[in-house]
């Protein structure tokens, strides 16, 4: 009833709802979209529509899921009972769900482990024919790959019983919490568009829901809430719209938002060390040395761009990276210092006999920003020399300077000219298609090699 039914269609639908531009049915409101700088992606809050309604709005939080499929390996899945009356939280008694996609099994020792609490009800007449938790599944497979689930969907019950249950369930980093809901139904568009407005501000202020008529899934949000209150998670709006801004008519329409909440980091703020460590066990890994022992920072297991550069006696020795995040940040730091040691095209591959005289550089990327500008001479006169990484694009040429290159071009019309030469343009080279956008970065460097 909510998507299709034939695998390869749905999939197909998958694909775009996880690549579709959020809906502008805001009036200004900011989605506050950042990097999640210190902290664990732990809980997303989705819609649960039909997908040509709300699959859009949900997308946008999945796809913050995909660089975390090695890492999540259990989901815990609440949402609201829409068909069957519940006293409590409904958990389900069979070993797996299935959807169009495949088989997920459900996590019974977690699940089992509930049983000691009086609001964890056993009842598969509640799972049945759930749309609120069956709609998240296929989002979950394709963006996690395996996994194991425990769905439970909440009845009549309070916030209180709600956060008990997820506490208990919460976990470490292989733990992700799904809330499933919607937001204000069968309103005029105007109408909606205010009530979910200030229903919005109270979930980003992690304030307690007070009406059913905010969300359907104010129950299991508000347990969330508590919880994120209590653990000091930070919470971003995603994206948000109502069906009047997809497939529905405006008359009466149904809200939809998406959110995500991060926990804290639990150790020191700074990756620097792990990531140097990792980036120098690549590469002995790689030339069969042996490896050090690697500290563990809640950072690695969130998407980041690094770049990779190392050096001898001051002098490059190989530099490769990522402009923007597409995995974990310990396989992207893996990755390039592997890249940067033996795939620079500038360098032949690094031998055994120059490990020991090798310094390695992590730079860690923020999100690129573009720059406006109406001219070059516009353009030169907004770069921050020593803060700004820049990358010159023009048509199908694009290159990059991290902003360590600025100790060696200061002067932001000799920068310029030298990225548009590695670019493989002339140096006086201008035109309406050039774009530029900017990044900072944080960086760390081994200990000089005596």
């Amino acid at each position: 009833m909510f998507y299709p039914g034939d695998p390869a269609s749905l999939q197909d639908e998958l694909a775009t709802c996880l690549a579709t531009p959020p809906a502008p049915s805001h009036q200004g409101i900011p989605l506050r979209i950042t990097l999640a700088e210190a902290g664990l992606l732990k809980a997303v809050i989705v819609p649960h529509a039909g997908y040509i309604y709300s699959g859009g709005t949900a997308g946008h939080a999945y796809a913050l899921l995909a660089p975390l499929a090695g890492r999540i390996r259990r989901v815990v899945l609440l949402g609201p009972c829409h068909r069957v009356s519940v006293h409590g939280l409904a958990a389900p008694t069979v070993q797996a769900f299935a959807t169009p996609l495949g088989s997920i099994p459900l996590d019974r020792a977690a699940l089992d482990a509930l049983a000691d609490l009086p609001q964890v009800v056993a009842s598969d007449d509640a799972h049945a024919q759930e749309h609120s938790l069956e709609v998240q599944l296929p989002f979950l497979q394709t963006v996690l790959g395996q996994f194991e689930l425990v769905p439970l969907a909440v009845g009549h019950t309070s916030a209180g019983e709600v956060a008990q249950v997820l506490d208990r369930l919460w976990g470490g980093p292989e733990t992700l919490i799904v809330i499933s809901s919607d937001l204000s139904h069968f309103h005029s568009y105007r109408e909606a568009q205010a009530i979910d407005r200030a229903t919005a501000e109270h979930i980003l202020a992690l304030d307690q829901l007070t009406s059913f008529d905010q969300a359907c899934g104010a129950l299991p949000i508000n347990g969330l809430l508590t919880l994120a209150r209590k653990r000091g998670l930070r919470i971003e709006r995603v994206a948000q719209c109502n069906s009047g801004d997809t497939a529905g008519d405006k008359s009466r329409v149904v809200g939809y938002a998406s959110f995500a909440l991060y926990e804290p980091a639990a150790v020191a703020a700074d990756p620097g060390p792990a990531l140097l460590v990792r980036a120098r066990n690549a590469i002995a890994a790689k030339l069969k040395q042996p490896t050090q022992a690697e500290p563990a920072h809640p950072a690695l297991n969130q998407p980041g761009a690094t770049f990779v550069t190392l050096t001898q006696n001051g002098q490059l020795r190989g530099c490769i990276g990522s402009l923007q995040a597409h995995r974990v940040l310990d396989q992207d730091v893996r990755a390039n210092a592997v890249a940067a040691a033996f795939s620079d095209p500038r360098f032949p591959p690094l031998t055994l006999a120059e490990l020991p005289h090798t310094r390695v550089e992590i730079s860690l990327l923020t999100a690129p920003q573009p720059m406006k500008f109406s001219d070059e001479a516009d353009a030169l006169r907004q770069l921050r020399p020593n803060v700004d990484g820049v990358i010159f694009i023009a048509g199908q040429r694009r290159s990059t300077f991290l902003p360590q290159v600025w100790e060696q071009l200061p002067d932001p019309r000799q920068f310029l000219a030298h990225l548009k030469q590695k670019a493989g343009l002339a140096a006086n080279y201008w035109s309406s298609e050039v774009e530029l956008q900017r990044y900072e970065v944080q960086k760390w460097k081994e200990a000089p090699i005596p």
